[in-house]
Protein backbone atom coordinates (compact mmCIF):
# COMPACT_ATOMS: atom_id res chain seq x y z
CA UNK A 1 0.00 0.00 0.00
CA UNK A 2 1.31 3.70 -0.71
CA UNK A 3 2.38 6.12 1.87
CA UNK A 4 0.55 8.99 -0.56
CA UNK A 5 -3.03 9.83 -1.27
CA UNK A 6 -3.30 9.51 -4.97
CA UNK A 7 -6.85 8.61 -4.39
CA UNK A 8 -9.02 10.95 -2.52
CA UNK A 9 -10.89 13.41 -5.03
CA UNK A 10 -10.04 17.07 -4.11
CA UNK A 11 -12.30 19.60 -4.43
CA UNK A 12 -10.79 22.75 -6.34
CA UNK A 13 -13.95 24.69 -6.60
CA UNK A 14 -13.40 28.24 -5.61
CA UNK A 15 -9.55 27.71 -4.81
CA UNK A 16 -7.98 29.48 -7.42
CA UNK A 17 -7.66 26.45 -10.38
CA UNK A 18 -8.07 27.39 -13.82
CA UNK A 19 -8.79 23.82 -14.48
CA UNK A 20 -12.02 24.07 -12.51
CA UNK A 21 -12.58 27.79 -11.96
CA UNK A 22 -11.47 28.64 -15.62
CA UNK A 23 -14.74 26.56 -17.39
CA UNK A 24 -17.08 28.91 -19.43
CA UNK A 25 -14.35 32.01 -18.45
CA UNK A 26 -11.47 32.12 -21.60
CA UNK A 27 -13.51 31.81 -24.43
CA UNK A 28 -11.33 29.68 -27.14
CA UNK A 29 -9.27 28.51 -24.65
CA UNK A 30 -11.14 26.70 -21.81
CA UNK A 31 -14.03 24.23 -22.02
CA UNK A 32 -17.63 25.30 -21.47
CA UNK A 33 -19.30 24.29 -17.96
CA UNK A 34 -21.27 21.07 -18.12
CA UNK A 35 -24.56 20.28 -18.05
CA UNK A 36 -26.77 20.80 -15.05
CA UNK A 37 -26.38 17.56 -12.97
CA UNK A 38 -22.62 16.60 -14.24
CA UNK A 39 -20.18 17.54 -12.13
CA UNK A 40 -16.31 18.84 -13.73
CA UNK A 41 -13.83 16.38 -14.52
CA UNK A 42 -10.96 18.65 -15.37
CA UNK A 43 -9.08 17.03 -17.94
CA UNK A 44 -7.64 19.73 -19.92
CA UNK A 45 -5.35 22.14 -18.59
CA UNK A 46 -2.00 20.32 -18.17
CA UNK A 47 -1.68 20.36 -14.06
CA UNK A 48 -2.55 17.44 -12.09
CA UNK A 49 -5.49 16.64 -9.41
CA UNK A 50 -2.98 15.23 -6.64
CA UNK A 51 -2.24 16.64 -3.02
CA UNK A 52 2.03 17.39 -3.35
CA UNK A 53 3.85 15.66 -1.03
CA UNK A 54 4.29 16.90 2.76
CA UNK A 55 7.88 17.39 2.31
CA UNK A 56 6.80 20.37 0.05
CA UNK A 57 4.43 22.29 2.30
CA UNK A 58 6.57 20.93 5.03
CA UNK A 59 9.21 23.36 3.59
CA UNK A 60 7.51 26.83 2.94
CA UNK A 61 5.55 26.05 6.44
CA UNK A 62 8.83 26.28 8.03
CA UNK A 63 9.82 29.10 6.21
CA UNK A 64 6.39 31.00 6.94
CA UNK A 65 7.18 30.76 10.57
CA UNK A 66 9.85 33.07 9.94
CA UNK A 67 7.50 36.76 9.26
CA UNK A 68 10.29 38.76 6.96
CA UNK A 69 9.64 37.87 3.47
CA UNK A 70 12.21 40.95 1.99
CA UNK A 71 14.80 40.76 -0.76
CA UNK A 72 16.79 37.79 -0.47
CA UNK A 73 19.21 35.86 -2.60
CA UNK A 74 19.09 32.05 -3.44
CA UNK A 75 20.44 30.00 -0.63
CA UNK A 76 23.18 27.55 -2.17
CA UNK A 77 21.08 24.33 -0.47
CA UNK A 78 18.78 25.78 -3.88
CA UNK A 79 21.68 24.94 -6.33
CA UNK A 80 22.67 21.90 -4.34
CA UNK A 81 19.36 20.66 -4.46
CA UNK A 82 18.83 20.83 -8.35
CA UNK A 83 22.42 19.53 -8.77
CA UNK A 84 21.67 16.10 -6.46
CA UNK A 85 18.41 15.56 -8.11
CA UNK A 86 20.07 15.02 -11.76
CA UNK A 87 22.71 13.31 -10.49
CA UNK A 88 20.33 10.73 -8.91
CA UNK A 89 17.71 10.98 -11.10
CA UNK A 90 19.51 11.17 -14.36
CA UNK A 91 23.07 10.26 -13.69
CA UNK A 92 24.06 13.76 -14.88
CA UNK A 93 27.54 14.48 -13.77
CA UNK A 94 29.14 17.68 -13.48
CA UNK A 95 26.70 20.29 -13.19
CA UNK A 96 27.66 23.38 -11.14
CA UNK A 97 25.76 26.20 -9.39
CA UNK A 98 27.21 28.63 -11.82
CA UNK A 99 25.09 26.45 -14.91
CA UNK A 100 22.21 26.93 -13.13
CA UNK A 101 20.36 30.07 -13.62
CA UNK A 102 16.50 30.69 -12.60
CA UNK A 103 13.59 31.26 -14.59
CA UNK A 104 9.74 32.98 -13.60
CA UNK A 105 8.76 29.90 -16.49
CA UNK A 106 9.52 27.92 -18.58
CA UNK A 107 8.20 29.82 -21.92
CA UNK A 108 9.71 32.91 -19.94
CA UNK A 109 12.86 31.10 -20.07
CA UNK A 110 12.25 30.38 -23.94
CA UNK A 111 11.92 34.05 -24.86
CA UNK A 112 14.63 34.87 -23.27
CA UNK A 113 16.96 32.86 -24.80
CA UNK A 114 15.48 33.67 -28.44
CA UNK A 115 15.93 37.33 -27.57
CA UNK A 116 19.42 36.59 -26.75
CA UNK A 117 20.19 34.67 -29.69
CA UNK A 118 18.04 36.03 -32.87
CA UNK A 119 16.86 39.28 -34.12
CA UNK A 120 13.54 40.54 -33.94
CA UNK A 121 11.46 38.00 -36.46
CA UNK A 122 13.97 35.67 -37.02
CA UNK A 123 12.63 31.69 -37.83
CA UNK A 124 13.03 29.10 -34.82
CA UNK A 125 12.53 25.59 -36.15
CA UNK A 126 10.42 22.91 -33.97
CA UNK A 127 8.56 19.99 -34.69
CA UNK A 128 4.44 19.55 -35.29
CA UNK A 129 2.11 18.89 -33.13
CA UNK A 130 3.84 22.01 -30.90
CA UNK A 131 3.01 22.92 -27.48
CA UNK A 132 0.06 26.15 -27.69
CA UNK A 133 2.82 27.99 -25.34
CA UNK A 134 5.16 27.37 -27.78
CA UNK A 135 3.15 28.74 -30.61
CA UNK A 136 2.04 31.80 -28.11
CA UNK A 137 4.93 32.57 -26.59
CA UNK A 138 7.29 32.31 -29.96
CA UNK A 139 4.78 34.41 -32.11
CA UNK A 140 4.16 37.23 -29.43
CA UNK A 141 7.38 37.62 -28.67
CA UNK A 142 8.07 38.74 -32.54
CA UNK A 143 9.56 35.41 -34.11
CA UNK A 144 8.69 33.24 -36.76
CA UNK A 145 7.93 29.64 -36.65
CA UNK A 146 8.86 26.81 -38.98
CA UNK A 147 7.47 23.33 -38.38
CA UNK A 148 9.08 20.02 -38.90
CA UNK A 149 6.01 17.67 -38.75
CA UNK A 150 6.60 14.74 -36.81
CA UNK A 151 5.18 11.04 -38.20
CA UNK A 152 3.41 7.93 -36.83
CA UNK A 153 5.16 4.85 -38.05
CA UNK A 154 3.60 1.41 -39.01
CA UNK A 155 3.44 0.74 -34.82
CA UNK A 156 1.46 4.20 -34.38
CA UNK A 157 4.67 5.67 -32.59
CA UNK A 158 5.25 8.99 -33.16
CA UNK A 159 8.67 10.04 -34.97
CA UNK A 160 11.20 12.92 -36.50
CA UNK A 161 11.92 13.21 -39.61
CA UNK A 162 15.11 14.29 -39.68
CA UNK A 163 15.09 15.36 -43.39
CA UNK A 164 12.75 16.83 -43.23
CA UNK A 165 14.33 18.91 -39.88
CA UNK A 166 17.49 19.13 -42.56
CA UNK A 167 15.78 21.00 -45.17
CA UNK A 168 13.71 23.25 -43.01
CA UNK A 169 16.74 24.45 -41.48
CA UNK A 170 18.43 25.10 -44.62
CA UNK A 171 15.62 26.67 -46.97
CA UNK A 172 14.91 28.67 -44.16
CA UNK A 173 18.68 29.56 -42.79
CA UNK A 174 17.31 28.80 -39.21
CA UNK A 175 20.08 29.04 -36.57
CA UNK A 176 18.04 27.96 -33.18
CA UNK A 177 15.43 25.35 -32.85
CA UNK A 178 13.30 23.75 -30.15
CA UNK A 179 13.33 20.46 -28.96
CA UNK A 180 10.59 19.05 -26.39
CA UNK A 181 12.04 16.09 -24.20
CA UNK A 182 9.50 14.42 -23.27
CA UNK A 183 7.56 15.76 -26.24
CA UNK A 184 4.02 17.66 -25.80
CA UNK A 185 1.45 16.61 -26.58
CA UNK A 186 2.96 13.03 -28.16
CA UNK A 187 3.98 11.92 -25.05
CA UNK A 188 7.30 10.59 -27.06
CA UNK A 189 10.67 10.22 -24.45
CA UNK A 190 13.28 10.19 -27.12
CA UNK A 191 15.50 8.00 -27.16
CA UNK A 192 20.19 8.29 -27.08
CA UNK A 193 20.15 7.14 -30.28
CA UNK A 194 17.34 9.89 -31.74
CA UNK A 195 18.77 12.80 -29.53
CA UNK A 196 21.77 12.19 -31.23
CA UNK A 197 20.63 11.96 -34.65
CA UNK A 198 18.50 15.73 -34.10
CA UNK A 199 21.60 16.81 -32.77
CA UNK A 200 23.31 15.54 -35.80
CA UNK A 201 21.48 17.89 -37.94
CA UNK A 202 21.71 21.09 -35.47
CA UNK A 203 25.34 20.40 -35.69
CA UNK A 204 25.76 20.25 -39.02
CA UNK A 205 23.41 23.10 -39.33
CA UNK A 206 25.33 25.57 -36.50
CA UNK A 207 22.03 25.49 -34.90
CA UNK A 208 22.07 26.38 -31.09
CA UNK A 209 19.29 24.43 -29.15
CA UNK A 210 16.66 25.29 -26.74
CA UNK A 211 15.01 22.10 -25.03
CA UNK A 212 12.56 22.34 -23.01
CA UNK A 213 12.53 19.35 -19.91
CA UNK A 214 9.89 20.15 -18.13
CA UNK A 215 8.27 16.99 -18.42
CA UNK A 216 11.70 14.81 -17.81
CA UNK A 217 10.58 13.10 -14.23
CA UNK A 218 7.54 11.85 -15.54
CA UNK A 219 7.98 9.32 -17.35
CA UNK A 220 5.68 5.99 -17.83
CA UNK A 221 5.54 2.29 -17.78
CA UNK A 222 9.70 1.85 -17.43
CA UNK A 223 10.60 4.40 -20.22
CA UNK A 224 13.78 6.06 -19.56
CA UNK A 225 14.31 9.50 -19.99
CA UNK A 226 17.53 11.12 -21.76
CA UNK A 227 18.38 14.89 -20.85
CA UNK A 228 19.08 16.30 -24.37
CA UNK A 229 22.68 18.02 -23.47
CA UNK A 230 24.05 14.57 -22.46
CA UNK A 231 24.58 12.43 -25.47
CA UNK A 232 27.71 14.63 -26.84
CA UNK A 233 30.08 17.69 -26.62
CA UNK A 234 27.93 19.55 -28.85
CA UNK A 235 24.60 19.20 -26.95
CA UNK A 236 26.84 19.89 -24.00
CA UNK A 237 27.63 23.05 -24.99
CA UNK A 238 25.14 24.25 -27.61
CA UNK A 239 21.76 23.68 -25.45
CA UNK A 240 20.03 25.84 -23.25
CA UNK A 241 17.49 23.50 -21.49
CA UNK A 242 14.66 24.48 -18.82
CA UNK A 243 13.36 22.37 -16.38
CA UNK A 244 11.43 22.82 -13.45
CA UNK A 245 9.43 21.28 -10.23
CA UNK A 246 5.96 22.53 -10.93
CA UNK A 247 5.19 19.67 -13.52
CA UNK A 248 6.54 17.45 -11.42
CA UNK A 249 4.89 18.15 -8.22
CA UNK A 250 2.02 20.46 -9.14
CA UNK A 251 3.71 23.51 -8.80
CA UNK A 252 2.71 25.86 -11.08
CA UNK A 253 0.78 28.32 -9.02
CA UNK A 254 4.51 28.68 -7.16
CA UNK A 255 5.99 30.12 -10.00
CA UNK A 256 9.82 29.04 -10.43
CA UNK A 257 11.82 26.72 -12.82
CA UNK A 258 15.41 27.40 -13.77
CA UNK A 259 17.36 26.47 -16.78
CA UNK A 260 20.96 24.46 -17.37
CA UNK A 261 23.56 26.43 -19.64
CA UNK A 262 27.26 24.75 -19.43
CA UNK A 263 28.56 26.92 -22.42
CA UNK A 264 29.81 30.31 -20.28
CA UNK A 265 29.38 32.51 -23.13
CA UNK A 266 25.96 31.06 -24.08
CA UNK A 267 25.18 31.46 -20.37
CA UNK A 268 26.02 34.81 -20.11
CA UNK A 269 24.14 35.76 -23.34
CA UNK A 270 21.05 34.03 -22.15
CA UNK A 271 21.38 35.69 -18.23
CA UNK A 272 21.74 39.18 -20.00
CA UNK A 273 18.73 39.06 -21.98
CA UNK A 274 16.65 37.70 -19.39
CA UNK A 275 17.94 40.56 -17.07
CA UNK A 276 16.63 43.53 -19.05
CA UNK A 277 13.24 43.44 -18.09
CA UNK A 278 13.65 42.74 -14.42
CA UNK A 279 10.28 40.45 -13.86
CA UNK A 280 12.96 37.83 -13.92
CA UNK A 281 12.92 37.16 -9.84
CA UNK A 282 12.55 34.06 -7.84
CA UNK A 283 9.96 34.38 -5.10
CA UNK A 284 11.49 32.57 -1.73
CA UNK A 285 8.52 29.97 -1.30
CA UNK A 286 9.08 29.33 -4.42
CA UNK A 287 12.90 28.48 -3.64
CA UNK A 288 11.90 26.42 -0.33
CA UNK A 289 9.04 24.54 -2.25
CA UNK A 290 11.97 23.14 -4.56
CA UNK A 291 14.26 22.24 -1.85
CA UNK A 292 11.04 20.27 -0.45
CA UNK A 293 10.38 18.74 -3.04
CA UNK A 294 13.98 17.98 -4.03
CA UNK A 295 14.31 15.24 -1.00
CA UNK A 296 14.22 11.61 -0.94
CA UNK A 297 10.59 12.22 0.19
CA UNK A 298 10.02 13.81 -3.24
CA UNK A 299 11.50 11.16 -5.19
CA UNK A 300 9.71 8.23 -3.54
CA UNK A 301 6.82 10.19 -4.29
CA UNK A 302 7.68 10.90 -8.33
CA UNK A 303 8.49 7.07 -8.50
CA UNK A 304 4.67 6.42 -6.72
CA UNK A 305 3.24 9.09 -9.40
CA UNK A 306 4.37 7.45 -12.11
CA UNK A 307 3.32 4.13 -11.47
CA UNK A 308 0.04 5.77 -10.89
CA UNK A 309 -0.33 7.34 -14.01
CA UNK A 310 0.97 4.47 -15.97
CA UNK A 311 -1.80 2.83 -14.49
CA UNK A 312 -3.98 5.54 -15.85
CA UNK A 313 -2.53 5.99 -19.28
CA UNK A 314 -2.87 1.80 -19.30
CA UNK A 315 -6.53 1.74 -18.71
CA UNK A 316 -7.39 5.07 -20.76
CA UNK A 317 -5.39 3.16 -23.85
CA UNK A 318 -6.99 -0.17 -23.00
CA UNK A 319 -10.42 1.27 -22.90
CA UNK A 320 -9.97 3.29 -26.35
CA UNK A 321 -8.91 -0.19 -27.89
CA UNK A 322 -11.64 -2.09 -26.78
CA UNK A 323 -14.60 0.34 -26.71
CA UNK A 324 -14.08 3.29 -28.59
CA UNK A 325 -12.70 1.99 -31.71
CA UNK A 326 -13.39 4.93 -33.94
CA UNK A 327 -11.18 7.37 -31.91
CA UNK A 328 -6.93 6.20 -31.67
CA UNK A 329 -3.92 7.24 -29.85
CA UNK A 330 0.02 7.10 -29.66
CA UNK A 331 0.84 5.67 -26.16
CA UNK A 332 2.43 7.78 -24.54
CA UNK A 333 5.79 6.78 -22.91
CA UNK A 334 6.14 10.59 -20.27
CA UNK A 335 4.12 13.33 -19.43
CA UNK A 336 0.21 12.46 -18.28
CA UNK A 337 -1.45 13.98 -21.35
CA UNK A 338 -3.18 11.79 -24.23
CA UNK A 339 -3.36 13.08 -27.73
CA UNK A 340 -6.79 11.33 -28.90
CA UNK A 341 -7.25 11.20 -32.93
CA UNK A 342 -10.97 11.88 -33.68
CA UNK A 343 -10.93 11.91 -37.07
CA UNK A 344 -12.42 8.63 -38.13
CA UNK A 345 -15.25 9.46 -35.63
CA UNK A 346 -15.78 12.03 -36.88
CA UNK A 347 -16.17 11.16 -40.13
CA UNK A 348 -18.38 7.96 -39.50
CA UNK A 349 -20.98 10.16 -37.52
CA UNK A 350 -21.05 13.23 -39.75
CA UNK A 351 -19.93 15.72 -36.44
CA UNK A 352 -17.73 18.87 -36.47
CA UNK A 353 -14.91 18.80 -33.86
CA UNK A 354 -16.47 21.18 -32.15
CA UNK A 355 -19.61 19.02 -32.03
CA UNK A 356 -17.55 17.04 -30.30
CA UNK A 357 -15.44 18.82 -28.12
CA UNK A 358 -19.07 20.00 -26.92
CA UNK A 359 -20.66 16.82 -26.24
CA UNK A 360 -17.94 16.20 -24.03
CA UNK A 361 -18.26 19.27 -21.97
CA UNK A 362 -21.76 19.13 -21.30
CA UNK A 363 -21.03 15.88 -19.62
CA UNK A 364 -18.47 17.31 -17.72
CA UNK A 365 -15.52 15.64 -19.32
CA UNK A 366 -13.32 18.79 -19.48
CA UNK A 367 -11.16 17.93 -22.56
CA UNK A 368 -9.08 19.95 -24.59
CA UNK A 369 -9.15 20.83 -28.28
CA UNK A 370 -6.24 19.94 -29.78
CA UNK A 371 -6.26 21.80 -33.06
CA UNK A 372 -3.98 24.82 -31.68
CA UNK A 373 -1.75 22.20 -31.39
CA UNK A 374 -1.37 22.10 -35.12
CA UNK A 375 -2.91 19.08 -35.31
CA UNK A 376 -6.75 18.77 -36.88
CA UNK A 377 -8.88 16.17 -35.25
CA UNK A 378 -7.25 15.49 -32.19
CA UNK A 379 -8.37 16.35 -28.40
CA UNK A 380 -5.64 16.10 -25.42
CA UNK A 381 -6.55 14.69 -22.31
CA UNK A 382 -4.89 15.23 -18.76
CA UNK A 383 -5.01 12.01 -17.25
CA UNK A 384 -3.24 13.44 -13.85
CA UNK A 385 -6.36 12.26 -11.59
CA UNK A 386 -7.46 9.52 -9.40
CA UNK A 387 -8.58 6.25 -11.24
CA UNK A 388 -11.95 6.62 -10.01
CA UNK A 389 -11.90 10.10 -12.54
CA UNK A 390 -10.32 8.29 -15.16
CA UNK A 391 -12.73 5.32 -14.91
CA UNK A 392 -15.86 8.10 -14.79
CA UNK A 393 -14.13 10.38 -17.52
CA UNK A 394 -14.12 7.20 -20.07
CA UNK A 395 -18.05 5.80 -18.97
CA UNK A 396 -19.20 9.44 -19.68
CA UNK A 397 -17.85 9.49 -22.66
CA UNK A 398 -18.49 6.32 -23.66
CA UNK A 399 -22.55 6.73 -22.82
CA UNK A 400 -22.84 10.21 -23.56
CA UNK A 401 -20.08 11.08 -26.17
CA UNK A 402 -19.50 8.21 -28.58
Amino acid sequence: MSKFDFESIIDRKGMDAMAVDGLGKIPGFAPELPEEGFDIIPMWVADMNFKVPSCITDAIKRRLEHPLFGYFRPRDEYFQSIIRWHETRNGVRGMLPEHIGYENGVLGGLVSALNALLPEGGKVMLHRPTYVGFTSSIRNAGFELVHSDLVLDENNVWRMDYEDMDRKIKENDIKVCIFCNPHNPCGRVWTPEEIRKAAEVYERNGCTVISDEIWSDLILNGNHYTPFQSVNDFTRNNTVALYAPSKTFNLAGLIGSYHVIYNEELREKVRAASSKSHYNGMNVLSMHALIGAYTDEGMEWVDELCKVLSANVNYACDYIEKNLTDFSTSVPEGTYMLFLNCEKWCKNHGKSMDELLKAGWNAGVAWQDGRPFKEGYHIRLNLALPMSRVEEAFERISKYVY
